[in-house]
């Protein structure tokens, strides 16, 4: 089966990390990069974070540093959920390597412009990386197959009631990256809320033994503790959104989802940041993203299990 090309851009992050073992534990794709968004925490340490889990995982791909905040707002990070370093609950490696000598933007540019394929590009954090390449690169649009992102949510946010993290951080770059014409697929809150993880869950990555399954289980024990304390209508499950955008790609048929037209709101007194999902179709407008909303949350951690052993 032909490995797909990607570009990932993250912010590590606990679920940032279960993301990169399942596109890495997986075999189905040629990563071309990862790329870091400052957001789960800041840019300084999501790189690190980057550097150390290709490290865990034994894998060499160039790593870039991306934007230092959001395009116009001051930088928002997530430490109550992810933790002072943003990886807390396991121990890692020290990096085996460094961060590439250009920055994100102009990276994602170069290896688009060298490609003979069209590359899709999996965003798991804000948007600002991604805005950025294409304020600054629009004649490389063309070149992006699709951009599979976590983010957003229909009828429910979890930084506002209506506005989810990774958009509400900079909803600026969000409305770029929503208004660009290119095809999106949108993992917001509705599915993710739904890819839940529970304690027999985590157990099972434990057992599987290998340092890589280990740091799982560590790192979702940390983001275990937030869940329980504060999102009770999960029922002890933590919702593992980032690989969410990932397994669409692998397996689109474990989710359901409904193509919508999309806006991103900027400027609203109670919605900035909101995803404002037409999903009855009110303006009778073109889809502009193919919206998930709902997952088969067996198959989703037997993939992610299935990953985890292919690692070190």
């Amino acid at each position: 089966m032909k490995k797909i090309p990607v570009i990932i851009d993250c912010d590590p992050g606990l679920d940032d990390a279960l993301m990169l073992m399942l596109a890495f534990g997986s075999g189905r794709f040629d990563v071309k990069a990862i790329t870091t968004s400052a957001g789960n925490q800041t840019q300084d340490k999501t790189l690190f974070n980057a550097l150390r889990l290709i490290s865990l995982m034994e894998v060499n791909v160039p790593v870039y540093r991306g934007c230092e905040k959001p395009l116009l707002r001051e930088l928002l990070v997530s430490d109550h959920v992810h933790g002072e370093s943003g990886l807390d609950g396991a121990v890692f490696p020290a990096p085996v390597s460094e961060a590439e000598s250009i920055l994100a933007v102009e990276g994602i540019a170069n290896i688009l412009r060298e490609s003979q394929e069209k590359i899709t590009i999996v965003p798991t954090g804000p948007l600002t990386n991604i805005a950025a390449f294409l304020l600054a690169f629009p004649n490389l649009k063309n070149k992006i197959e699709r951009i599979s992102l976590m983010g957003g949510g229909i009828f429910r946010g979890n930084m506002t009631p209506l506005a989810e993290f990774n958009i509400y951080a900079d909803p600026e770059a969000a409305a770029i990256v929503f208004d660009s014409g290119v095809p999106i697929t949108m993992c917001g809150l509705d599915v993710t809320h739904k890819a839940v993880i529970f304690q027999h869950d985590i157990e099972t990555f434990r057992a599987i033994g290998n340092k890589t399954g280990l740091a799982a289980a560590g790192l979702l024990e940390f983001f275990s503790i937030f869940y329980r304390e504060n999102r009770v209508e999960l029922e002890g499950g933590a919702a593992l959104h980032d690989p969410c955008a990932i397994a669409w790609l692998m397996n689109p048929e474990i989710f359901k989802s409904k193509p919508c037209y999309v806006a991103v709101e900027t400027t609203g007194k109670l919605t900035t940041g909101a995803t404002v999902v037409d999903y009855f179709n009110v303006l009778q407008k073109e889809p502009n993203v193919e919206v998930v909303y709902d997952i088969d949350r067996e198959q989703y951690i037997e993939m992610l299990a299935a990953a985890i052993k292919n690692l070190p």
